[in-house]
């Protein structure tokens, strides 16, 4: 079970929106393969980023109008906002090192 944070339509304003500094939403589902090999990694890099980057959980079954408004279309998707806007999307299970190195750039 993941230790990371879960959004919802209902929070995605408050928690990621109006958030203070850079936080990385994983939209998933829980039949996604791909959405679970990529869990310990985001796990990994939520520890290792702690203090300068959040990293939360949507599920796209249960949260549909979050993932339409964002044009959500294949998981995992991860995309990084700041300040309320999206400023980098990823799409697909990375590894750690390429994952890490699409986001140090954004870090606090």
């Amino acid at each position: 079970m993941s230790q990371l944070t879960q959004v919802t339509d209902g929070t995605f304003q408050t928690d990621v929106l109006n958030a203070q500094g850079p936080i990385l939403v994983d939209f998933y589902a829980d039949w996604c393969g791909p959405c679970r090999a990529v869990a310990p990694v985001l796990e990994e890099l939520s520890g290792e980023f702690a203090g300068r980057v959040k990293i939360v959980k949507l599920n796209i079954d249960e949260n549909e109008a979050t993932s339409i408004k964002y044009g959500v279309q294949s998981i995992p998707t991860m995309i990084l906002f700041k300040g309320g806007k999206e400023i980098e999307r990823i799409i697909g299970a990375l590894p750690k090192t390429k994952l890490s190195t699409k986001i140090e750039p954004y870090l606090g």
